[in-house]
């Protein structure tokens, strides 16, 4: 079970309840972010309303229809999305009219009365990022973490190689993409999940110095090309790259924690979205 520490004092939904809607539990979790409501966030429902009364939960990476049917399955009518719904980063959908794919996800959606509302923008924001929580606790490195919501994270000297055997392991991934040699020392590892974006990376590099980065997603004319360069001058920097959906899912995990723990007797599950793309 994941540590959640913040929520001492947050309203509990206990056997006296007979519902709970979607916008209570929407406002219980927002209710934790330092700041919050954030202006102009993209956690906003994609689709059905606030006033739903909730059936069954799910926590996924993405509401793929493939997970959305597994929802309607499961009698689930809310989903709780780390990313988009609609193919871009605000949900808009106007570009997509006529479009056979979209409509298809829309109905089925609507058919069977389910909200689904992305939190991105606030579990990023909590005072602890519950993302980089529930994947520092997938990889066991909770020990290692200053608790001070830093990316960098110290651990005992291992190969490159060992860490990538580490990674794959713990986060069930088959390859993973990477520059640097196999027997390379890494013991300051700098850990950035998602898709944090090329300057951002460069940035943290050039601050901390760590011997690895490892992230989600890069842009390849970017980060990927920083590390190229910098070996070629001397350093030993190296990159491991897991993929967006590998390197955030363990953060869905985590939310499924959070509601059992703050939303009690309401059935919730967590759906993997997997990986869109094979390996060869």
């Amino acid at each position: 079970m994941l540590n959640i520490p913040f929520l001492s004092s947050a309203m509990h939904y206990g056997s006296k309840r007979t519902s709970v809607t979607v916008g209570e539990v929407m406002d219980l979790f927002i209710k934790q972010v330092p700041g919050a409501p954030l202006p102009n966030t993209v956690d906003t429902l994609k689709t059905g309303s606030r006033e739903t009364v909730i059936t069954g939960m799910v926590t996924t990476m993405f509401a793929t229809i493939d997970v959305i049917n597994k929802a309607i399955a499961a009698k689930a009518n809310f989903i709780i999305a780390h990313e988009p719904t609609f193919y871009n980063h605000a949900d808009e959908t106007d570009w997509l009219k006529g479009d056979e794919v979209y409509q298809y996800k829309k109905e089925l959606l609507d058919k069977h009365n389910i909200a689904v509302w992305r939190n991105h923008d606030y579990v990023h924001s909590l005072a602890a990022d519950g993302v980089r929580e529930g994947v520092l606790a997938q990889l066991d490195w909770k020990r290692f973490d200053t608790g001070k919501g830093e990316n960098l994270v110290f651990a005992h000297p291992v190969s490159l190689q060992t860490l990538i055997l580490h990674l794959k392991d713990k986060l069930n991934i088959p390859m993973v993409r990477y520059i640097g040699n196999d027997l390379q020392p890494c013991q300051k590892v700098l850990l950035m999940p998602g898709a944090s974006g090329g300057r951002s990376h460069i940035t943290a590099i050039r601050k901390n110095k760590p011997d690895v980065l490892v992230c989600g997603e890069i842009q390849e004319w970017e980060t990927a090309e920083y590390v190229r360069d910098a070996r070629a001058t001397g350093e030993q920097i190296a990159l491991i790259v897991l993929g967006h959906i590998a390197s955030e899912e363990p953060g869905s995990e985590w939310m499924l924690n959070w509601l059992q723990k703050n939303v009690p007797g309401v059935p919730v599950t967590h759906i993997p979205a997997g990986n869109s793309l094979q390996f060869a």
